[in-house]
């Protein structure tokens, strides 16, 4: 599990988390990784391992929602040759491959309850039953599990072994969600940012128009780091102007006039939960307008984002803008030197 995205964040609650995952590393002890997805929970899980006296051996990988839950087991465990269909020689499971290493199990909460009463023996015991097998096989194992699921209240539903619960919970860490972490959408975005110019070569990089920043503030992040990413990568690969400030971001990518239209009882529901910062590529930024004191106030702040969305989207061609926004050319120059924006376009 090699990964070239280092840790990037300069918010308390980010530190925090990174901070325990570091005093908690040295100890062997079981960790559980919490957090939405996209937060970086396998990156933690790395942090875990290398900054542990098991930093040498190996460090092995299950997506338990990966797997039909007739192969999990056998995945986790191992099985002898016969065991069942399929199986024609013995193979080694996931326990044995870790020995003396970390075993990272991540979506722990699709584990069966079957998986989960094997995984309380090993992790209670220290030792694991190939399927198949009645020996018992002796194993040195750490276990660092993650999920974006709450496991007290599926425990209490009796969807999740409480005792497994307990005997994983010696530590928990809680990664925040980027919505969370004050600051770090700005410098994950130039990080990443740059990180794509300089794949396409670029020259230089530009940064983001103040526009575009604005944008990535008010967008709520679902996705949170690796959706960023995404949102960040495709505006710099998309953006053929290096000289000029990237001036447009597209948050969906399957926003098209021509995207297939969705059942008729799904899109007034999509439309409602829809908010205006994440609605589409097309969506003009909305104004704060709790900051504003009168209606002219308003307008004229309402009337600068969309200037400055067209404006970006059109890479700055004051023709192509006054088309979209079905003005003339002369009407277009008039409102953008009304809101000072003339050293911005190309015409």
């Amino acid at each position: 599990m090699e990964r070239d995205i280092q840790f990037i964040g300069q918010s308390g609650a980010f530190l925090d988390s990174v901070e325990r995952a570091s005093k908690a590393a040295p100890l062997g002890r079981p960790v559980l990784v919490i957090g939405e997805r996209g937060t970086g929970k396998e990156l933690i899980a790395e942090r875990l391992h290398k900054l542990s006296r098991r930093w040498q051996e190996p460090l092995i990988t299950l997506n338990c929602a990966a797997l039909p839950e007739s192969l999990i087991e056998a995945e986790l465990f191992g099985h002898e040759a016969g065991a069942f269909t399929g199986a024609t020689r013995a193979r080694a499971g996931r326990f044995e491959e870790a020995d003396k290493g970390t075993l990272f199990l991540d979506e722990l909460a699709t584990l069966s309850m079957g998986a989960q009463e094997r995984l309380l023996r090993a992790v209670e015991y220290g030792e694991v039953t190939r399927i198949g097998s009645s020996r018992p096989i002796r194993v040195d194992v750490r276990i660092v599990a993650a999920t974006n699921e709450d496991l007290p209240r599926l425990a209490d539903e009796g969807k999740f072994r409480a005792d497994l619960l307990d005997r994983l919970s010696f530590e928990v860490i809680t990664l925040p969600p980027l919505r969370a972490r004050e600051g770090d959408v700005h410098v994950l975005a130039d990080y990443f940012g740059r990180r794509m110019a300089t794949e396409l070569r670029w020259e230089a990089w530009p940064g983001f128009e103040e526009s575009a920043l604005k944008a990535l503030d008010e967008h709520l992040w679902p996705g949170n780091v690796r959706e960023l990413r995404n949102v960040v990568e495709r505006a710099v690969y998309r953006w053929d102007d290096w000289d000029r400030p990237i001036g447009h971001i597209t948050f969906d990518p399957f926003e098209s006039p021509w995207k297939p239209a969705a059942p008729a009882h799904r899109g007034a529901e999509d439309a409602s939960q829809r908010s205006p910062a994440h609605s589409g590529a097309d969506a003009a930024p909305q104004p704060a307008l709790g900051l504003v004191t009168d209606l002219k106030q308003a307008v004229d702040a309402h009337e600068r984002a969309i200037l400055e969305h067209h404006l970006g989207k059109h890479r700055f061609n004051q023709r192509q803008t006054a088309m979209a926004l079905g003005l003339t050319y002369d009407q277009l120059r008039h409102a953008m030197k009304k809101h000072g924006l003339m050293d911005k376009a190309a015409s």
